[in-house]
């Protein structure tokens, strides 16, 4: 006569042994699976990283460009600027002015921006009656770790054309398509 394991309720000469959980073995696949997906999976996620923020470049350089041109109708004596930080500043601080036109967001007018360093360059001034006025700008955008942040510099003439440099510098001779 066999007796009844009273806590399981079967018998203890066909007693199965049950496992919880994995074995070694299964994890160890499951984590091989796992780093050969992420080791797919980064190099396509920086290469997103660096498109996102070449685009958010080439955007910010179209608002820069509106933004002077907007400042120029603004301020008509004083032409375009040749200071970022003039076509930005806080609405909070008072009305718009020649030094903070309140055109940009000011985390574009700090000329660091998405990965991205903004100058005004090449600046041209006409002397008209004792006083300055610019009437030709250069935006550049160049990555702030080349290969990292991004592939390519950027130039924008004042007529608004925007120029690549593919070595990320600011020699941009081929237009942007």
């Amino acid at each position: 006569m066999k007796r009844r394991n009273w806590k399981s309720g079967t018998t203890r000469g066909n007693r199965a042994m049950q496992l919880n959980g994995f074995t070694l073995m299964e994890l160890l696949i499951v984590m091989a699976i796992i780093t050969i997906l992420m080791l797919l999976i980064i190099p396509s996620t920086q290469n997103l990283f660096k498109k996102s923020h070449e685009l958010s470049a080439r955007k910010s350089l179209q608002s820069i460009q509106q933004a002077e041109m907007m400042y120029e109708g603004n301020y008509p004596s004083a032409g375009y600027t040749c200071k970022l930080s003039d076509l930005g500043g806080d609405p909070a601080a008072g009305p718009p002015s020649a030094t903070a036109a309140q055109m940009i967001p000011q985390s574009l007018a700090s000329g660091d921006h998405s990965g991205y360093i903004f100058t005004i360059t090449n600046c041209t001034k006409v002397s008209l009656n004792g006083s300055d006025r610019i009437t030709s700008y250069q935006v550049t955008a160049v990555p702030e770790t080349v290969g990292k942040s991004g592939d390519r510099g950027y130039c924008l003439d004042s007529y608004g054309a925007i120029k690549i440099d593919p070595t990320g510098g600011t020699n941009c001779t081929q237009l942007d398509q």
